[in-house]
């Protein structure tokens, strides 16, 4: 069972409505400063397995999903018990990220710089894909963002600019741990 979310200061600091990006999305409801905590992603925890066995939300836009992977790797489902957090869009050039909480079970959402009221608020998916890297792939999660710095596609790249796959994303997580030790 999930524990129930501690209120965050300042809440609500959004509301949902109609984004001109993609569907729905979550806007600043007045001016949000850097550093903030704006809410936790919240949602049921499942099994990185139950989330493959799991079917699309939407079968006409299948990749689309609200599923946000944690470093145990269990998922939290924002489909299921979720709140307004899921309806955050990508962006190359986000103003908010994500943070997940000490012991690894909770996920924050917080802005990386000043947010003004009416600004969509949008993080970097930079999802990281088990399959080999394609053409395909990359447009099956094209990134609609129109940033100057949009890279076309909401997979993660690596440092190389190439789109990072599972197992580069192991090399660089087992690098950050030594290197945190």
């Amino acid at each position: 069972m999930t524990k129930k979310a501690k209120p965050i200061a300042g809440a609500p600091w959004h509301k949902v409505r109609k984004s001109k990006l993609h569907g729905t999305g979550v806007f600043a409801k007045r001016n949000i400063p850097a550093g903030t905590r704006i809410f936790e992603y919240e949602g049921k925890r499942i099994s990185a397995e139950q989330a493959d066995e799991m079917f699309p939300v939407n079968p006409d836009d299948p990749f689309h999903t609200f599923f946000f992977a944690l470093s145990s790797g269990r998922i939290i489902d924002g489909g299921q018990g979720g709140n307004d957090s899921r309806w955050i869009n990508h962006s190359c050039e986000p103003n908010c990220e994500t943070q997940e909480g000490r012991h690894g079970k909770r996920v924050f959402v917080h802005a990386l710089r000043d947010i003004a009221k009416g600004e969509e608020l949008v993080y970097d998916y930079g999802l990281i894909i088990d399959e080999e890297m394609s053409e395909t792939l990359k447009q099956q999660y094209r990134c609609l963002c129109g940033s100057a710095q949009c890279r076309g596609t909401m997979l993660a790249l690596t440092a190389e600019g190439e789109v990072e796959d599972e197992a580069s994303a192991e090399e660089d997580s087992t690098v950050e741990t030594e290197l945190n030790e």
